[in-house]
């Protein structure tokens, strides 16, 4: 008898997944015909945090840089949306496109004077610059000051004729920028940059014998973040149509729930912020009358699961029915051949 190992990276759990994932995919870009407004409304909010989940995932859960100032490339670029279009005439879909590309080039000094800064100290920096950049954003008159301002009707119109085809540009745009965030997110893990990341996370002293530069890896993962974060915010905010400085960097709703949707989701994960997306949205719909008790409810959802789950409901799943619908690593398995 010989026995020989098949290594596989995909499982048939996965290609499952992969082929209902089509399916759901095409459905959600049908959606504007089967869905009101207000559905639609709410899908397209869902995909966005699912993005800015994803990113804050890939920089806490892989990288170790654990942010709580990432509202700062969020208000950064919406603030981009509205001061390109308005001042700058360019479309509003060309100035989603610059403002990642303005969010790489503002992240570049940030990053080069946090990341002096080591665990807690880092997460309170990262908050500090977002508090900056949030009174900075406060003392600019012409796009409103402190109580913000809104998006001229001419440019709100230039996006489409007719509310409804406005409204299904933007669900549509929502809907890839989540697409995009996550599959961007799981080539790179499967690319040589992404094992790097992963031998950082598992172990940097180790990594660091191996040859692997640390800071340059933290770094360009924290350059690509910021620019997808603020491409995420412009997005955010052509959707709202309005625009403040507390709304834009507000630390409740683009960095507290975005790592309540991690943590419940499991950190570290690339299935952890869908699950805990979907997750997050069904408490806030289910319990969304109660008021203020809808924060403590989130707040003990949190504890109960760190408590019971430390790895997240996706880490539960994945522990118990061996399952894995974005393989990262090689399957081994052996296989047992008689001979003649």
């Amino acid at each position: 008898m010989s026995v020989t190992y098949d290594v596989t990276r995909s499982s048939q759990a996965a290609r499952i997944a992969a082929g209902l994932g089509a399916v759901i995919l095409l459905l959600l870009i049908a959606a504007p015909w089967w869905a009101g407004r207000a559905e639609l409304r709410l899908i397209g909010e869902i995909c966005l945090f699912l993005s800015l989940a994803s990113l804050w995932n890939l920089m806490a859960g892989y990288a170790g840089l654990v942010s709580v100032g990432q509202q700062a490339y969020v208000g950064f670029g919406g603030y981009m949306l509205f001061a390109l279009t308005i001042f700058g005439g360019l479309h509003p879909l060309a100035a989603i496109a610059l403002a990642g590309v303005l969010g790489a080039l503002v992240s570049v000094p940030v990053a080069a004077l946090i990341f002096r800064l080591r665990g807690a100290y880092f997460a309170i920096g990262t908050w500090v610059m977002a508090e900056v950049f949030r009174l900075s954003f406060a003392q600019v008159s012409a796009l409103g000051g402190g109580s913000g301002t809104s998006l001229p009707t001419d440019i709100v119109r230039s996006l489409a004729e007719g509310r409804a085809a406005r409204e299904a540009l933007a669900y549509w745009l929502a809907l890839a920028a989540s697409v995009l965030v996550v599959a961007s997110v799981y080539l790179f893990l499967r690319s040589r940059r992404g094992l790097a990341l992963t031998a950082i996370r598992d172990n940097e002293l180790a990594a660091a014998s191996l040859g692997i530069d640390i800071w340059r890896t933290k770094f360009v993962v924290y350059v690509v973040t910021s620019a997808l974060t603020a491409m995420v915010g412009a997005l955010i905010f052509l959707q709202k149509l309005r625009i403040s400085p507390d709304a834009a960097f507000s630390v409740n709703d683009w960095t507290a729930f975005v790592i309540f949707i991690v943590v419940i989701g499991g950190i570290g994960t690339i299935e952890g912020p869908i699950i805990g997306t979907l997750l997050f949205f069904a408490l806030r719909e289910t319990l969304a009358d109660l008021g203020t008790t809808y924060l403590l409810v989130l707040g003990s959802v949190a504890i109960v699961v760190m408590l019971k789950a430390p790895k997240g409901v996706w880490g539960l799943i994945r522990s118990r029915f061996d399952l894995e619908l974005f393989p990262l690593g090689f399957r081994v398995r052996r296989t047992d051949q008689k001979g003649a």
